[in-house]
């Protein structure tokens, strides 16, 4: 048994950080431990802090609390640090797309404009990140990092070159779409092995097996045999028309948010106009405004939890499953207790675990993790066209955007955007930025890039 502190930073994102809870009630080697819940939003701290308390006296597990609105204080003695804040998420995100709609860009471009991690909001979050990582190298210097929050590729890119000395791992979790192959396939889970390297939000599937059967020829004979009519109620997913269309082009899978209706709707040219989406069964502008507006919502439906006393009655909760609550726990308890497990995880290229991404760049990728640490595994790579894609699509746009970041370059940054399919001239860049720029809370923003 090991009784760690966990520093969880955005501590009341109420439902993340109480599925957290739940895993670790279900663990019973961190029983004992002490989670230090630390947000801004005192009001959501509060409400997350009632219901975990609540859940964990049901459970009968010794598990114990502290709240805080300071993050220094969060990180005191802590060995584990989650962080999942989102700096103002649902209303920047929003604002910022009508913005970059009303000026020609279309879903289906680049990672940093229409998606969950664009320019204007990395911004703050990289200030964030960098704030963490400066206190714990000063208050937690042997504490784990584990980054939840986006950007998850731009943020591990950036921190493991600043701060080598911070122990850190990014985690993503979007690896388990393979499961829904799977699935589909009729195949148990149990069963699955596989590989599925990349970066962060651009992983394929190269490798499947399944008790030691290769499963790509199976995926060949259900494309010829049931995907049209699969496709006619599932025309995305992981087994949609665009991943397959991409699988018979490419030669591997991409998975997860991997050209997913999520993230990103990439390529570009399956949203190139209104008639070519409804071919392909692709519609991201919905489902990200739908996305935005359920995240926008979700304090109040997790308030209206902690009012209702009946869910003191935990025993009909149909997610306690040990693997229900991602990737966070079982690699705190693989590390705290050294026990070795194998994890996708986020972490530096610098073995060159995937040939052909540069050396000091986040990849995705499995890695064995235990008191060690976290190691990274080698894995055979992508095909070229793929890797061409991501040091297209992936690299050199995270690469213009640190850049921009540290020098706080509004040139640099108006290249960023002009790495998107939709931007065709420097003006109409230079007009997005201005406008983005100009909402009232974007002072801090406008001054840094001057």
């Amino acid at each position: 048994m090991a009784e760690v502190k966990i520093a969880f930073i955005g501590g009341g994102s109420g439902g993340f950080t109480l599925d957290q809870v739940k895993g670790i009630c279900l663990t019973p080697n961190l029983h004992g431990s002490t989670i230090s819940l630390m947000d801004v939003n005192e009001d959501r701290l509060n409400d997350t802090y009632v219901i975990c308390n609540r859940f964990v006296e049901q459970m009968g597990v010794d598990v114990k609390f502290e709240k805080t609105l300071d993050r220094r204080e969060a990180l005191k003695g802590a060995d584990f640090v989650i962080n999942t804040a989102l700096v103002d998420g649902p209303r920047r995100l929003k604002e910022g797309w009508v913005i970059a709609e009303k000026h020609g860009v279309k879903w289906g471009g680049s990672y940093h404009i229409l998606y969950d991690e664009p320019f204007w909001l990395n911004y703050y979050q990289l200030q964030l990140f960098e704030g963490i990582a400066q206190d714990m190298l000063e208050l937690c210097p042997d504490a784990w990092l584990l980054l939840v929050a986006n950007p998850v590729l731009a943020g591990t890119t950036f921190l493991t070159r600043k701060y080598p000395d911070l122990k850190m791992v990014g985690l993503c979790g979007a690896d388990a779409g393979v499961y829904e192959i799977a699935a589909v396939l009729g195949l148990e889970r149990k069963h699955i092995t596989y590989e599925v390297p990349g970066v962060n939000h651009f992983i394929w599937l190269t490798k499947m097996y399944y008790r030691g059967q290769d499963v790509f020829p199976m995926i060949d004979r259900w494309l010829e045999t049931e995907a049209e009519g699969y496709w006619e109620k599932h025309p995305e997913g992981e087994m949609g028309m665009k991943k397959m269309d991409l699988y018979r082009n490419l030669g591997a899978i991409p998975i997860g948010d991997s050209a997913s209706i999520t993230g990103a709707s990439w390529p570009w040219w399956y949203h190139s106009s209104e008639g070519v989406e409804k071919r392909w069964g692709a519609d991201s502008r919905t489902w990200w405004y739908e996305y935005v507006e359920g995240v926008r919502k979700a304090p109040e439906e997790f308030k209206r939890l902690v009012q209702d006393e009946s869910h003191q009655d935990v025993s009909s909760d149909q997610t306690l499953e040990a693997d229900a609550h991602g990737l966070q726990i079982p690699i705190i308890e693989s590390i705290a207790c050294d026990i070795p497990r194998t994890f996708i995880t986020n972490i530096q290229n610098t073995n060159e675990f995937v040939a052909g991404v540069p050396r000091d760049f986040e990849v995705e990728i499995p890695t064995l993790i235990s008191r060690r640490g976290v190691q990274g595994i080698k894995t055979d790579g992508l095909p070229k066209p793929i890797i061409a894609h991501l040091l297209r699509d992936r690299v050199a746009p995270v690469e213009i955007e640190l850049e921009a970041y540290q020098k706080g370059s509004r040139n640099l940054l108006a290249h960023l955007v002009m790495t998107d399919k939709w931007i065709t001239s420097q003006k109409q860049a230079e007009d997005l930025i201005d406008e983005i720029f100009s909402l009232p809370y974007h002072g801090e923003l406008r001054e840094h890039y001057r």
